[in-house]
C-alpha cells in the first residue's frame, strides 16, 4: 500500500500584538497531526490567546535539538502527517529553526507550504524611512567584536539596504561597530518592540544612534541600515585623505584620533582611511 506523504506547514506567528495572528493559524493549530514549537510554553500561551485546543502531538523544536529531531519529523511527514512548525515570533527558518526541516522535507518530495504572517524584517523596513526597493537580510551578527567588525566590513560597499537582528544588550556595541565599518554618517533606524505597547523607531546617523544605545536599550531589536551610496566624482582620493590625517597629526592629534576625524568628515569607514595611511607609509619606506 502506497502512503501519500503529508504536508509541512510553516506558520507565521505574531511578533508582538496577538491580534496580528493570521486567521488560518488557529485552524492549523487545531487540526495539525504534529506541532513542532520552538518553545512549547509560548505555544501554550498562543493557543490560549486564540482559544484553540490542539488535537495533535506537540513536540519541541529549537536550536539545541533541531538536528536530532528533524529525522523524526521527516518520518512523520513521509508517513502522511500534517506537521505544523511555529517559532516564538515571525516566520520559521528566518533566523529561527526550520531550515533543516524544510531542506529535509524537500529532499523527500514532501509538500511544504506556509501560513503567511507578521515579519519583523518587512515591518522594520517599511517603518525605517530608508529605501526598500532592494534590501538584504543579514540576520544576527557574530557576538565576538573582531568577528562582528569583520563581517560588517564585508558589506561596507553593499548598495542595498541592510537589515539585522540584534540582542538589546549588544546593540550599543553593534551600532558602534557599524559606525566604524560604514561611517558615522550612514543613516539607519533602530526598530524596537515592533507592534507592542512600547514600540519605538529611532532614526538617525549611525554615530548618533550608537551614542544613544550606549545608555542601554530594552526589547526585541531590528536594525535597518542605509546601503552605500555612489561615490561622487569629486570625492576625496587616498592622497587627500592621507594629507588631512598628517595635518591633524602635525597639530598634535594622535594618529588614531586623526584617522577617526578624517573618516567622519569624509563620511567614510575608518578602515578606509587607515588603509590609505598604511599604504602611503609603505610607499614612503619603499621609496
Amino acid at each position: 500500500m502506497t502512503v501519500t506523504p503529508g504536508t509541512l506547514v510553516l506558520a507565521g506567528t505574531p511578533i508582538g500584538d496577538i491580534e496580528d495572528a493570521p486567521p488560518r493559524l488557529a485552524q492549523e493549530l487545531a487540526t495539525a497531526d504534529v506541532i513542532a514549537a520552538e518553545d512549547t510554553r509560548r505555544l501554550r500561551r498562543l493557543t490560549q490567546a486564540l482559544g484553540v485546543q490542539p488535537a495533535g502531538r506537540v513536540v519541541s523544536y529549537f536550536e539545541g535539538n533541531e538536528s536530532a529531531r528533524t529525522p523524526e519529523l521527516v518520518e512523520a511527514l513521509v508517513g502522511g502527517a500534517r506537521v505544523l512548525l511555529v517559532t516564538d515570533a515571525g516566520m520559521p527558518s528566518v533566523s529561527d529553526p526550520g531550515y533543516r526541516l524544510v531542506a529535509a522535507a524537500v529532499e523527500k518530495d514532501v509538500r511544504v507550504t506556509a501560513v503567511p504572517g507578521p515579519s519583523a524584517v518587512l515591518t522594520a523596513l517599511a517603518l525605517s524611512g530608508l529605501p526598500v526597493d532592494r534590501f538584504c537580510f543579514e540576520g544576527f551578527l557574530p557576538r565576538k567584536a573582531g568577528e562582528r567588525l569583520s563581517r560588517l566590513r564585508e558589506v561596507a560597499e553593499e548598495r542595498r539596504t541592510l537589515v539585522y537582528f540584534e540582542a538589546p544588550h549588544r546593540l550599543g556595541a553593534t551600532l558602534a561597530a557599524m559606525a566604524e565599518a560604514f561611517g558615522e554618517h550612514r543613516r539607519a533606524a533602530v526598530c524596537r518592540e515592533l507592534t507592542k505597547t512600547y514600540e519605538e523607531v529611532r532614526r538617525g546617523p549611525l554615530g548618533e544612534l550608537a551614542r544613544w544605545a550606549a545608555e542601554g536599550v530594552r526589547g526585541e531589536i531590528t536594525v535597518v541600515v542605509e546601503g552605500a551610496g555612489e561615490r561622487p566624482a569629486g570625492e576625496l582620493d587616498a592622497a587627500e585623505l592621507v594629507r588631512r590625517v598628517r595635518v591633524r597629526e602635525e597639530a598634535g592629534e594622535r594618529r588614531k584620533e586623526a584617522i577617526a576625524a578624517v573618516a567622519a568628515e569624509a563620511g567614510l569607514p575608518k578602515r578606509e582611511v587607515f588603509d590609505a595611511v598604511v599604504a602611503a607609509k609603505n610607499a614612503d619606506l619603499a621609496g
